[in-house]
């Protein structure tokens, strides 16, 4: 964790003692989700985002880790779930090859697409991206994509100019493939996350809002994830500029829910950088809190260490805990 960060760090705001003081303990369930940071590298520059990506990322995962996260997913077939992530994982070299492969072992695929990156293209080389849709299709991939609202206003004030409507067609785009038709079996899930410094409304209703809103343009989809802005990074540094950290924590640690605590993604997954690190969660991962086993990496993955592990919290985690919950998979409890 960055030194000003660590430095920020008060009492009040200490994720293990609100634990104690509940009587709470997180210990690992199961490795079920196997999520793969890939690429730093993103057509989008978003003001929340907290792996700090943009066109002018270059980090990338060599294709002897991902070799290695291949060979765990042979190896572990209690490792239900490929969860792809970056930055927009679209644009690694081998993004196209590691799914095949994947979907070859017979695991589930899951793939964090931004839309946009669809009309955007490569910012590095130019490649078009326009064929994803109905790749993905072909793939039986299920494609997690963030629609912060659906209103142009809030989503192109936090993703960009333009963004929504990009959206909107690529949407439209996978809607024209078979994502979010009954029956299809193919799945596309948004994600929502707040505009500014509070917490989300209930998933099950924001979820009823966006389908009414979004089929009044033609639009399907299957679920709502919502996410809880995590106070790190480029949204921490907002916060602290605009003066709101201290009382964005309150907020949290005062929404503190102990059902949503018991169901915290970092219990079922584990989450690997672009270098082949461990960590608990993507959040950890760009904190640089690597999971609480040593130096692993994905090149001697010892599933039965890791379950024995346990697991590093830190302020940030108040987000995940806070009303509803906030996963890579949504509301929590």
């Amino acid at each position: 964790m960055p030194l000003s960060e660590l430095e920020a760090e008060t009492a009040d705001h200490d994720f293990e003692t609100a634990l104690r003081t509940r009587g709470l303990d997180l210990p690992p369930l199961a490795i079920d989700t196997l999520q793969l940071n890939i690429t730093k590298l993103c057509n989008q520059a978003c003001r929340h985002c907290h792996v700090d990506a943009s066109p002018a990322r270059t980090e990338a995962m060599s294709p002897q880790a991902v070799d290695a996260c291949l060979r765990i997913l042979e190896t572990h077939p209690q490792i239900g779930t490929l969860d792809i992530t970056g930055g927009a994982p679209e644009l690694h070299a081998q993004f196209e090859e590691l799914v095949i492969r994947a979907r070859a072992l017979g695991r589930k695929v899951m793939v964090r697409h931004n839309l946009t990156v669809q009309f955007d293209g490569h910012p590095l080389n130019g490649r078009s991206m326009g064929h994803l849709p109905g790749w993905f299709a072909a793939q039986g991939v299920e494609v997690v994509s963030s629609l912060p609202y659906y209103q142009p206003y809030f989503t192109n004030a936090q993703r960009g100019k333009g963004v929504f409507e990009k959206s909107v067609e690529a949407l439209r785009q996978l809607n024209a493939v078979g994502y979010g038709q009954a029956d299809s079996g193919l799945i596309i899930n948004l994600v929502y996350n707040p505009a500014g410094p509070y917490l989300p409304a209930a998933q099950t209703v924001l979820e009823t809002d966006f389908r009414r809103e979004l089929g009044k343009l033609g639009l399907r989809f299957n679920g709502l994830f919502t996410i809880t802005n995590m106070p790190i990074h480029r949204f921490r540094l907002h916060l602290e500029k605009s003066g709101q950290y201290a009382a964005y924590m309150d907020k949290l640690l005062a929404a503190f829910n102990p059902a949503a605590a018991a169901g915290v993604m970092c219990r079922n997954l584990i989450s690997v950088s672009h270098d082949g690190r461990l960590y608990d969660c993507d959040f950890n991962q760009m904190l640089e809190l690597p999971a609480a086993v040593g130096d692993m990496t994905v090149f001697d993955f010892d599933y039965e260490r890791l379950m024995q592990r346990r697991i590093v919290f830190a302020s940030h985690c108040f987000g995940c805990t806070a009303g509803g919950g906030s996963s890579c998979g949504g509301a929590t409890a």
